[in-house]
């Protein structure tokens, strides 16, 4: 059975499981492979209405989540001795990766923030030492959709979950390339026939047909794969 243990914390907890409880991820949670808590950050809140945002300092649109409170909320599910990553969903992080996705899901666990409003306060980001992940150059309206995300890219990793390990390893980027195409039946489709080569029981012409093919399908996708 897998330690992996998930806590997120976010204003609306009711967007978790979300797609993580269907599935392989789903029977995954179940069995208990990995573990999910999701936690209100507004249970942090200050006053009678639970605020846990304010006015940007220096002027500007929007709201920002208020240090003190979120720093409560972290606080509240973070011991001294968790060695999980702090992870905080934003734009303006690193790009998520497979090489990320593999450590986390080999380790014991992740802590995701997810942000909403303008931003959080940057002390927190300092003060409770959260590494800021992007799943793309694109703006959501929370952190919640990356935050799910990152833990179904962990999960499918954890060991039972996927069924055959060859199922992970010839995947995009796992080899620094993407993925070659597949085919199944039919035979025919629409005038389209499967490649004479992978129905010809050949697995050493099998395997170099498909390098060929990810390396062409990278080169004209991602170029700056084959760079690296």
């Amino acid at each position: 059975m897998s330690g992996f243990r998930a806590d997120v914390l976010t204003l609306f907890p009711e967007m978790f499981p979300g797609s993580l409880g269907l599935s392989l991820a789903g029977e995954a949670l179940k069995s208990g492979r990995w573990s999910l808590q999701a936690h209100d950050i507004r249970e942090h809140g200050l006053g009678k209405h639970r605020a846990v945002d304010d006015t940007p300092a220096g002027g500007g649109a929007g709201m920002v989540l208020r240090a003190d409170v979120l720093a409560n909320a972290i606080d509240a599910v973070v011991k001294p001795d968790d060695q999980r990553p702090r992870l905080l969903m934003s734009p303006r992080g690193k790009p998520l990766t497979q090489e990320m996705v593999r450590e986390w899901a080999s380790g014991p666990g992740v802590v995701i923030v997810c942000g909403r409003f303008e931003g959080v306060d940057e002390r927190v980001i300092e003060g409770r030492h959260l590494q800021e992940i992007s799943i793309g150059d694109y703006i959501l309206s929370g952190g919640e959709p990356a935050a799910l995300v990152v833990l179904d890219a962990c999960v499918r990793l954890l060991p039972g979950v996927m069924g055959k390990v060859e199922s992970g390893e010839d995947e995009s980027f796992e080899n620094g390339l993407l993925e070659y195409p597949h085919y199944t039946k039919p035979r025919e489709w629409e005038g389209r026939d499967i490649p004479e080569i992978l129905l010809s029981g050949d697995h050493k012409k099998i395997a170099k047909w498909r390098r060929a093919e990810s390396e062409r399908i990278t080169r004209e996708r991602r170029p700056e794969l084959l760079k690296k």
